[in-house]
């Protein structure tokens, strides 16, 4: 046996116990005629202590760090305790050292706070994986997916594995595809979701289907975005939207109570246009307030009466503005003001600038605009953003409302992370529901499925389909947390006809429909129930439990910012042998 225990199991009850450990060499530390080594491995960390004058003690001055080790020894008292660590009560008095496998100096320390950077940590993860702090996320990972397991099986759901090679579809993003060598100038695709499998598991009478599974979408990577992710793809037959909410709503409550210890409350629900309203984002933040206040009714009242040359000519001709109102912050310096405009300039947010208004102490209210309305105007716009003495108020305008009150829920979400108001050990979860059935795509010059083409209207809007499509709403919805969307899913076309409607409303001409998805339409035709489903980003999900940033840190070995795998090199070229097998030429054309 290699280890009688792990390096994290021991206490100052196995005292006098022999015990044999194995692990790698965390530190070394030389003090006089004993040699301390902290050995590690996945379990924690145990201090071997060494005496000078033994065989051992001359091994161990011969060390590394990483070094794979294998020691035997007493379990002693330590004379100086370690109340960090588990084990901090006891060291190892070694009598045998084996050396399991020397190792070089590796390029970074392996410690919680490391010097390597991400680019280096990323083409070494395999030792950034010893680190105990990436280890955890794994552990969480593990731990999340286990009860999300548990939970479905309880319920009464079927684990099925679906195909990783099938058809590339449109309306969606970019597939990842795959040659095929056996059918000459034919791809298959990487899926982007098993949708149109589920649905199928449904007309063939599974009943309740879940898998947690690798997707692929090949587009542009941020934070919460990698190439390869894992979906909770799940699917209920003879449901409605609120079936599935209180069934999803139930794992999400039974996640945070195993995991960490949070009794969830009922989860409020959004509309769709009440989130684009108050916070310009279908998956606001709600942590805290700050909500929108719309401004132009004021604004443009104040600017009726106006000669050409005395007004505002920003907010006059606005289409809409609007402002949130920052607690306490009328103490903001025209640099700290300065650095907001700044950032609502940068293209990632795109404003053409930040007005702001400042309630003083004795009641009144100084703007950047103080020139161009009166203090009667600014009190109103104080009153209508139920602003108090010393608070900051931030307007922006402009000619497109959807796009300013994005432009404002980018300060808003900044104004919150100044204020520390996005605390990660804070959940604020919520239904955002009713989401608009298509969205008009200027690139497509057409409208698109906002969610997927699948997705069910909301019964009562299925008229609107052949007179005002783009009014029509979706049995769609997602489940947000701290301004993350973890979850969404929506209730499915089970009618052939009307999922010919929906094509059509596409653009897709019926040969089109039937050469894509004729598949799907004629299985409707043999008696499909109704069915509806979900699927969460297990990583996004994971990374909310563990305070991350990115999911790149709950993934074991992830892509880059580039989509690259700087580890194994990937993506890579090619054998010509290869390329010949798949007759594919992809040698570059000489220019003309």
């Amino acid at each position: 046996m290699y280890r009688t225990v792990t390096c994290g199991e021991l206490r100052l009850a196995d005292v006098s116990k022999t015990v044999t450990l194995a692990g790698w060499v965390q530190r070394i530390r030389k003090m006089g005629g004993m040699t301390f080594i902290d050995l590690r491995d996945r379990y924690g960390i145990t201090q071997l202590a060494f005496n000078q004058g033994t065989d051992a003690f001359e091994q161990a001055n011969g060390l590394g760090r990483e070094f794979v080790l294998q020691v035997t020894g007493k379990v002693i008292e330590r004379q100086s305790k370690n109340p960090q660590m588990p084990t901090g009560e006891i060291e190892i008095d070694v009598q045998e050292l084996n050396i399991l496998n020397p190792a070089v100096t590796p390029p970074f320390t392996i410690e919680d706070e490391t010097d390597g950077g991400d680019d280096l940590r990323m083409k070494y993860r395999y030792l950034d994986l010893r680190r105990s702090c990436v280890r955890k996320n794994l552990e969480l990972r593990h731990r999340m997916a286990f009860e999300v397991r548990r939970y479905l099986d309880e319920q009464g759901f079927l684990e099925v594995e679906t195909p990783v090679l099938v058809n590339s579809t449109p309306e969606g993003a970019r597939d990842f595809v795959v040659p095929s060598r056996m059918n000459p100038g034919q791809f298959y695709a990487l899926p982007q979701s098993p949708q149109i499998l589920k649905q199928l598991l449904m007309v063939s009478g599974f009943d309740r289907y879940f898998q947690i599974v690798k997707c692929f979408r090949d587009e542009d990577l941020r934070a919460d975005r990698q190439p390869e992710f894992t979906q909770i793809d799940c699917e209920m037959s003879f449901v409605q939207q609120e079936d599935i909410l209180n069934m999803f709503e139930g794992m999400s409550r039974h996640l945070f109570k195993t995991i960490l210890n949070i009794d969830l409350p009922k989860l409020p629900r959004m509309t769709w246009a009440d989130a684009m309203k108050y916070y310009g984002s279908d998956k606001p933040d709600t942590r805290f307030d700050m909500k929108f206040v719309e401004l132009q009714d004021i604004f443009h009242a104040a600017e009726a009466n106006k000669a050409e040359e005395e007004r505002f000519s920003v907010f006059a001709n606005a289409a809409y503005i609007g402002g949130i109102c920052a607690t306490g912050c009328a103490t903001y310096t025209r640099k700290q003001l300065d650095q907001l405009t700044d950032f609502v300039k940068r293209p990632q947010v795109g404003a053409k600038g930040l007005v702001y208004a400042r309630v003083e102490e004795d009641g009144s209210v100084k703007s950047s605009v103080d020139k161009f309305y009166t203090q009667e105007v600014l009190q109103a716009v104080a009153k209508e953003m139920n602003a108090q003495k010393g608070d900051l108020l931030l307007i922006l305008c402009g000619e497109d409302a959807m796009k300013t009150r994005k432009q404002l829920s980018e300060l808003r979400l900044e104004m919150g992370r100044q204020l520390g108001l996005r605390d990660p050990k804070k959940f604020s979860c919520l239904w955002v529901i009713d989401f608009p059935m298509y969205e008009w795509s200027d690139e497509e010059n057409r409208l698109m499925a906002m969610h997927h083409p699948f997705t069910s209207p909301k019964p009562e809007d299925i008229p609107l389909m052949d007179t005002d499509p783009a009014s029509v709403r979706a049995n769609a919805y997602d489940m947000v947390i701290n301004g993350v969307e973890v979850g969404g899913g929506s209730i499915r076309i089970h009618d052939a006809k009307l999922q010919e409607k929906t094509f059509e409303i596409l653009g897709f001409t019926p040969e089109q429909a039937q050469t894509k998805f004729g598949f799907l339409m004629n299985a409707f035709k043999y008696g499909a129930p109704p069915h509806g489903g979900l699927a969460y980003g297990l990583d996004r999900f994971v990374s909310l439990f563990a305070g991350l940033d990115s999911i790149r840190d709950c993934i074991a070995f992830p892509k880059n910012n580039q989509g690259r795998d700087v580890m194994l090199g990937a993506p890579g070229l090619l054998d010509p042998v290869q390329l010949d097998e798949l007759q594919l030429d992809v040698r570059k054309k000489p220019q003309a």
